[in-house]
Formats: structure tokens, C-alpha cells, sequence
């Protein structure tokens, strides 16, 4: 057992100690993050928490909030073990809620799965079975399953609830997406009745962890108590969800990264045109961003942030003595996991602050980071069937229509990976086909663009008041039709940057004068260069699919038709959520 004591004491003295600690606790944070990570500090960090969490399991009747975490997966075994081997690591460094009988007592996992293949299916429920033997109870919620708990509602339910769990069929019951399978997993958690319960929905690509950036080297350390400070929060503020965001890979598309990521790229080509392949590598600097402002993110304005007025410089990640010429290739290999959702250069990094002042009022919520109470079960993930990307910012404005200052955000970052390994590629991600000749981004690219002309509708009309009152439908479709006119202005536009910046990074990339095209050396990097503008060309170029969909008047009158009916139905939907969880 691992708290154990060899003494009683008084409760007013195991307080006081309590209080103690806690203040000792606070004072190694701040040295710990003093002029940035103090990494000799973080096992006595650590260990500070676990000998808090001895006094606490001595005093007894610890009645903190346990965490279910809610993971959706859908063919992702490398990407859920590491996601799972950091809760396991977050436990065994901080101990919060204590051990008992060799299981965590106030954490527990739930794999929502909505995998297609057998094998990695097999995986997810070895998964469940051996983290549940090393303390986590993890329960893998499969297809059999969900599909028994949808057999459960009436066929009337079934109805009213199609445009949030959708009409997927018992034989084709998989690979529903994050947001369907999310809504099932929470109609599953309703049954558990536990108000001291926080739910905690995680994506399988993410950790908990923190990327620091350090002159040393990028490090992903387990700095963080999330679930102490989880408690903290739900404990002594009225708090109905709490969203954190995340670091490391952005978690937007590349969709919206193109022309950003252009920019650096030719940015590193004329570094490297000057530097020559022999000089000693000069791509080691310590990041100065943080990410915080969406530089990732092409229309950054769109929610509010400055676009980045300068290129990014790429920080190698080589170690020993190398070249410019090393650097040149190893950034080249790395090229083409930009169409996984990495962006070598913007990378996103943890910034210490204290974490009750950065509580603020929130408007997105990072749908692979967010927690509630267990009446925060009544906000589904909105418009599920349609698959629209956004969809945690969409919901985000809805609940704050509703709750305001109960919505909240705080500096709980996770980290976020979206490829596993030196593969340079996710394991399954929906809307990115790797074909033989080409990376197709269209599909990706189209629920990109649609789901921005929801959510930035969604929020023009929750201006008006919805959904607590009633929009005319002729209002519903005109803010949907002004909307989709300017985001097709927006992305036009910055199509056009685009193609610019091609032509002259393949000037670059080509130019004779330019040391990597002088030396048989060098042909490797040059053909990744030369796959990675092939890509880019072929989904962001003159005769880009991807535009051609969202230029499409055709295709816009399906996707009118699509949104205004889910839009108009979602006072409905919502009533018919709420009357089968109170049922």
C-alpha cells in the first residue's frame, strides 16, 4: 500500500501539515519555473505531491473530485498506448487520490472505440486489460457495446436523436467520427450518476505532458499535476466546463497552415542559400514563441490574433556536431509530415503562469481537452453527422450563449502529437488519403471550410439569441449564405498567396546557383523537397481540388441545404438530448 503512516495524529495537525505542504509545494513551483524549466527541481516537485497526498490519505475521507477520462479512438494503438502510458506517468509521479489495492482510486479511462480493423481493436482491449492491471481501471467501451446501448432507445429516440448520434448502420458501425462517437460515450456516462465526477475528454494523439523549450533541446516532461489542480478549480470556483488547449503540433488542420508554413519553408531556403553545405549548423535557437496566438494558423485574425508578419525559423533537432547540410536533409525528411497536421516550425510551447490568474472566460472549446461537471452532460458535440472540423469551437460559442462565466479557460495545455514515431505519419486520420503519387487533402479540406462557415454563423446568430430563442429560418439562411460568401472571399485570397509563394520556393528549390543542386550529395533531400511541392501543388495549386469543392455553386447548395436544416433542428435536438439523459 503506498500511503502508509507509523504514528497517528491529531486531524487539526494532519491540517496544518496540509497547509504546509501545500504552501511548500507552491514556493518549488516557482523556483521550478524561475527563468524557465528548472529540470534538477521536477522529482522534488513531484515528490512534494505525493508526500501532500500522504497526509491527505492519512486524514481520510478524501472527498476530491475523481476523473473519468474519455478517450475516442479509431485505429490508433500506438498513438493510445503512449496517450495512456502518460496517464499512468502522471499518476505514478503525482499520486493524486492515492493507491489503493494497486488501483488509482480517483482515476479511471474510458476507450470510446470506434475502430474498423479487428487487429487494432484487439489491441485497444489489451490496452484496457494491461494499463488496468498496472493501477488505471480502464474500461474499453467497443462496438458491441455502443451498438446494445442504441438498442436500448425506442425507435421514436432514435429518431429524435439521429442528428446528434447519427443513423449509422449496425453493420457499419465504425469509424462514425470523433463527434458521434463522442455523443455516444457521453449518453453512456449518463448512467453513472456522481456529482464529485469530472469528465475529462481527451483526443488519443495528446499526453499529458509539457513541451518546454530549452537551450538544451525540446523536452516533453510531466510537469504538470492536472488532476490536482483539476480539483482546485471545480472546487472553489463555479466552473461548469473548463477547456485547456494544447502544445506541440497545432490543433487545426493543414488545411489553414499552408501559406504560414510556405513562408517559413523559404524563409530556411534562404538561410541555408548563404550559409553553405559545410558550415556548422546555425538551426539550434531557443524558440521565443510560445504558439499562443495562432501563428499556426493562416487567418489567425479570424479569432481575434495578429498574423505573423515574419517567417519562423525551423529549430533542429539533430544532437553532435553537424552541418548546414545535415540540417538541410533532416528538415527535408521531415517535409511531408506537414499533410499529417505537423508544423515544424510554429511548434506550440508551455508558458508558466499561475494557473488561478489564467483562468478566464472561455468561447472554443479544444475538444481534445476539455472537462465539466456532470450537468455539462446536457452539450453534446454539435451537428455530429456532418463531420464538420470546428466542431469544439461551434459547440464552444453554444455553451457560452448559455452559461457565460461558467465556461471557462485555463493554462492546462496538453500535448499534442499527431504522428507516431519517425514515421512522419499518423496512424489513422479521417479526410487525409496518403495515395501512391500524391497526399489528398480534399475531403479534409471541404469539412475545413464548411465547418468554419458553421461555426463562425453559429456565432453570429447566438448574437441574436440563439439558440434560448427562436431565430426566423429566411435569418438562419441569410447569415449562413453572408457567411459562406466571406470565408470564400477569405480563402480565395489566401489561395492566391499560396500560389505565389510556390512559384517561388520552386524557384528557389531549382536554382542551379544554389550549393544543393551542385553535389550528388544532396539529391535525396532535394527529391523530399521536391515530393513535399508536389503535395503542396497538387492540393493548394492552379488546379487544386480543393478549391474547385468549396468554389463549387453546386456543392455549395448541398452544403446549404445540409447546415440550415441542422441549424434550425438544433433547439430540437437539443430538447430531445436533455429529455433522455433525464430519462
Amino acid at each position: 500500500m503506498l500511503f502508509q503512516t507509523t504514528c497517528l495524529v491529531d486531524k487539526p495537525d494532519l491540517d496544518a501539515q496540509i497547509v504546509a505542504q501545500k504552501s511548500a509545494i507552491a514556493e518549488i513551483e516557482r523556483e521550478l519555473w524561475a527563468g524557465g524549466l528548472n529540470i534538477a527541481l521536477l522529482e522534488t516537485y513531484q515528490a512534494a505531491f505525493r508526500e501532500l497526498e500522504q497526509l491527505i490519505a492519512s486524514k481520510g475521507n478524501d472527498d476530491r473530485h475523481s476523473f473519468v477520462i474519455v478517450i475516442p479512438v479509431a485505429d490508433r494503438p500506438q498513438h493510445l498506448k503512449t496517450c495512456l502510458d502518460s496517464v499512468l506517468e502522471l499518476c505514478r509521479a503525482f499520486a493524486y487520490g492515492g493507491l489503493r489495492d494497486g488501483t488509482y482510486q480517483k482515476i479511471s479511462v474510458v476507450i470510446a472505440d470506434d475502430t474498423r480493423d479487428a487487429d487494432n481493436i484487439a489491441q485497444h482491449q489489451e490496452l484496457a486489460r494491461h494499463f488496468s492491471q498496472l493501477g488505471i481501471a480502464t474500461h474499453h467501451f467497443g462496438l458491441s457495446e455502443q451498438l446494445a446501448l442504441m438498442d436500448s432507445l425506442t425507435k421514436v429516440e432514435k429518431s429524435e436523436l439521429s442528428r446528434v448520434l447519427g443513423r449509422t448502420k449496425r453493420d457499419a458501425f465504425s469509424h462514425k467520427g470523433q463527434a458521434i462517437m463522442r455523443n455516444i460515450a457521453y449518453l453512456k456516462l449518463s448512467e453513472v450518476q456522481d456529482a464529485r465526477r469530472l469528465i475529462y475528454t481527451i483526443d488519443s494523439d495528446q499526453e499529458f505532458k509539457a513541451k518546454v523549450s530549452t537551450a538544451q533541446g525540446d523536452w516533453d516532461v510531466c510537469a504538470v499535476n492536472f488532476f490536482y489542480y483539476l480539483d482546485e478549480i471545480f472546487s472553489r470556483t463555479d466552473a461548469l466546463v473548463l477547456t485547456g488547449k494544447v502544445v506541440g503540433d497545432p490543433p487545426v488542420s493543414p488545411s489553414v497552415m499552408a501559406g504560414n508554413f510556405l513562408e517559413d519553408v523559404i524563409g530556411f531556403l534562404r538561410e541555408m542559400a548563404t550559409s553553405g553545405s559545410h558550415s556548422p549548423c546555425q538551426h539550434h535557437q531557443t524558440s521565443s514563441h510560445s504558439g499562443g496566438e495562432a501563428s499556426y494558423h493562416d487567418m489567425a485574425d479570424l479569432f481575434g490574433f495578429k498574423p505573423a508578419s515574419e517567417a519562423y525559423q525551423y529549430r533542429c533537432t539533430l544532437a553532435g556536431t553537424h552541418t548546414d547540410a545535415d540540417c538541410f536533409a533532416h528538415f527535408a525528411s521531415r517535409l511531408n509530415s506537414f499533410f499529417y497536421g505537423e508544423h515544424p516550425t510554429r511548434i506550440s510551447y508551455y508558458r508558466h503562469e499561475d494557473l488561478f490568474q489564467s483562468i478566464q472566460p472561455a468561447r472554443t472549446v479544444y475538444a481534445g481537452n476539455y472537462i465539466f461537471r456532470p450537468e455539462g452532460l446536457c452539450y453534446f458535440i454539435p451537428f455530429a453527422p456532418l463531420r464538420l472540423r470546428m466542431s469544439g469551437p461551434t459547440l464552444g460559442r453554444l455553451i457560452k450563449s448559455e452559461i457565460k462565466g461558467r465556461f471557462v479557460s485555463a493554462n492546462l495545455p496538453m500535448l499534442h502529437k499527431r504522428t507516431v514515431g519517425d514515421t512522419g505519419q499518423s496512424e489513422f486520420r479521417p479526410g487525409i488519403h496518403a495515395e501512391i503519387h500524391a497526399i489528398e487533402l480534399h475531403d479534409e479540406f471541404e469539412r475545413q471550410f464548411y465547418g468554419d462557415v458553421m461555426l463562425f454563423s453559429i456565432e453570429r446568430l447566438t448574437a441574436m439569441g440563439f439558440p434560448q430563442h427562436n431565430v426566423p429560418a429566411e435569418v438562419v439562411a441569410a447569415t449562413l449564405a453572408a457567411v459562406q460568401a466571406d470565408m470564400q472571399q477569405k480563402y480565395n485570397a489566401k489561395h492566391r498567396v499560396i500560389l505565389d509563394k510556390l512559384g517561388l520556393l520552386q524557384g528557389m528549390l531549382h536554382d542551379p546557383a544554389n550549393w544543393w543542386n551542385q553535389s550528388a550529395d544532396h539529391v535525396v533531400a532535394v527529391e523530399n523537397f521536391k515530393k513535399f511541392v508536389g503535395n503542396m501543388t497538387h492540393n493548394f495549386g492552379e488546379d487544386s481540388p480543393c478549391y474547385d469543392l468549396i468554389n463549387s455553386a453546386a456543392n455549395w447548395e448541398k452544403w446549404r441545404a445540409k447546415l440550415h436544416e441542422a441549424v434550425n433542428r438544433y433547439p430540437e435536438d437539443s430538447r430531445a438530448w436533455q429529455k433522455i439523459l433525464s430519462s
